[in-house]
């Protein structure tokens, strides 16, 4: 069913030509949901199933950082093809992006869905401890990205806990302070964290990282297995992206019996949880708002 008209449809053949260096006739599209700041669809092809999305390139002031900084869309291609490298579970291949007109693109593979097999949670864990194997000398990253639409600096640094203040907290709290989402207190308390920091975290070396893991970005595949999508990836702190996956509900216990199996987390893991949420915390607060501080108050009060 043709939901846009002749004019979209020409979008995706243009865009899929320029990939492809082909002409491809696309036969019907479907809209996924996406997410906030792009629009995606299920195009049927002469060629194949692609997942497409676009957004429009308009400034964005909010958006703007280092010379240098990737488009959403080539940031998450690189992303992605730094997961796929792993071998570890199943990465959408990076089928092209670009510009067509004022629009952004990304195209990638298509991923079937399906139910989750009986082991989906203990291979989910056991994956993302090879993921979580894979590491460099410093944290961070040689490019920048993004987390939602909010630009994500990667400046490698050689300790993991004044990345995590300098290149996660920091930019955050600066951002929600300037839009006057936190309070001076709160602002100030956050510099006497920083100084608590290196006695607090663990003493790890970097481990590649997912960036955004929640159940949001975690498909099933059509054979049952687990797939991840929508990545912010970084050399980080391992025990962030765990706490990551337990702010919105948490995964199934199985996944971190798995995991903790596969790559043993040091001690008192669960009294850490809080203290890394502190990003994923402030990044809600300059996406969505106020509704967030409190949660941010509550975990510098703690600390």
């Amino acid at each position: 069913m043709n939901f846009w008209g002749d004019e979209q449809f020409s979008f995706f053949e243009s865009i899929l030509f320029q990939t492809l260096g082909k002409t491809v006739e696309v036969i019907e599209m479907q809209f996924l949901a996406g997410g906030d700041i792009s629009t995606a669809a299920q195009v049927f092809s002469s060629e194949g199933v692609f997942f497409v999305k676009w957004s429009q390139v308009l400034p964005n002031p909010e958006l703007e950082s280092d010379a240098g900084q990737l488009n959403p869309f080539e940031a998450e291609a690189r992303g992605l093809d730094l997961l796929r490298q792993t071998d570890a579970l199943t990465i959408p291949w990076v089928i092209g992006h670009g510009h067509q007109a004022s629009m952004a693109y990304l195209i990638l593979e298509f991923i079937d869905s399906g139910t989750p097999a009986k082991t989906y949670w203990e291979t989910l864990g056991q994956a993302l401890a090879v993921v979580h194997s894979h590491t460099q000398l410093k944290f961070g990253l040689d490019f920048a990205n993004y987390i939602g639409s909010l630009p994500q600096s990667n400046t490698p640094m050689p300790n993991g806990a004044e990345f995590f203040f300098e290149q996660r907290l920091l930019p955050q709290a600066g951002m929600a302070f300037y839009k006057g989402l936190l309070s001076r207190t709160c602002y100030d308390a956050l510099f006497r964290l920083r100084d608590r920091l290196p006695a607090l975290l663990p003493n790890e070396r970097p481990a590649l990282l997912h960036g955004d893991l929640w159940s949001g970005n975690v498909m099933v595949t059509k054979v049952g297995q687990p797939a991840l999508i929508d990545p912010a990836v970084y050399y980080g702190l391992r025990e962030a992206e765990l706490a990551f996956t337990k702010l919105f509900g948490g995964f199934h216990q199985r996944f971190y019996d798995a995991y903790d199996e596969a790559f043993p987390l040091e001690e008192s893991f669960s009294e850490r949880i809080a203290i890394y949420n502190l990003y994923p915390l402030l990044v809600h607060v300059n996406l969505f708002g106020s509704g967030y501080v409190s949660g941010v108050e509550r975990v510098l009060k703690q600390f």
